[in-house]
């Protein structure tokens, strides 16, 4: 009983001052190439110093903080834009650390680094941004089919349609020319006039009694929508010689 109740005493006098010590410990990781240049060495103790949290350098399954290229830029040099990435927020010593690499004073501690009088490091760089790509998952010979069948009524769709569409009404080839053009083939059941008179199943709602469609009504499904965007997709645009001005 009295070991364990030595035990028990060992607990309650020690285990708070465990606590406060691992609170006052952050396990940082650091890509090799960023440590070779000697940033660590320059801004850890300097943080240390400050606030009086340890930054112990670990591998990346152990680490609560990640320097490396994946995550926030947070500053730039050696070749690469290093980012900041911090998997063991809420942790009170994690928290102070990633807010002094963000703050004002930690930048400049970073931004100080300079071996030989000549700066290595700098804020990051505006990154290009990625630029999406569209995929068009429809059957583009169905579209063309589709096409043929329901859109000759007012515009031509290839060369064999040109002369046996309404003049005044862009043909496939021009409308491709348009930097929109994706946007208004993919929704042009709503877009006037198309929509007076176009059904798509389980999309659109049917016309009212007291408004029918003022001609005989196109009605397509969904997936011939997306056929005839890939057919579109597929199709060369219209050489105008300058670009097509609309309204």
């Amino acid at each position: 009983m009295l070991y364990r109740g030595l035990i028990a005493l060992w607990l309650i006098l020690i285990w708070p001052a465990l606590t406060w010590a691992e609170d006052r410990l952050v396990r940082l990781h650091a890509d090799e190439a960023l440590i070779e240049t000697g940033l660590m060495k320059h801004i850890l103790p300097r943080f240390s110093l400050k606030t009086q949290v340890r930054v112990e350098l670990v591998g990346p399954e152990a680490a609560q903080v990640l320097l490396a290229r994946d995550g926030r830029p947070l500053f730039e040099g050696a070749g690469a834009i290093w980012k900041l990435d911090a998997p063991g927020a809420g942790h009170p010593g994690t928290d102070k650390f990633v807010a002094w690499l963000k703050s004002d004073v930690g930048a400049r501690t970073i931004q100080g680094f300079a071996p030989e009088g000549v700066a290595l490091f700098g804020p990051p760089s505006a990154e290009e941004p990625e630029v999406a790509t569209l995929d068009y998952d429809g059957d583009a010979a169905e579209g063309h089919r589709v096409a043929l069948a329901k859109c000759t009524r007012c515009h031509a769709v290839d060369d064999k349609t040109r002369w046996s569409s309404i003049g005044s009404t862009p043909s496939f080839s021009v409308l491709r020319t348009l930097e929109d053009w994706d946007g208004r083939f993919s929704a042009f059941y709503v877009l006037a006039p198309h929509g007076a008179f176009t059904q798509i199943t389980d999309i659109t709602e049917p016309f009212p009694p007291e408004r029918p469609s003022p001609i005989s009504p196109i009605e397509l499904t969904l997936d011939e929508v997306e056929a005839i965007l890939a057919y579109v997709a597929a199709l060369g645009a219209a050489d105008l010689g300058q670009p097509l001005e609309h309204q």
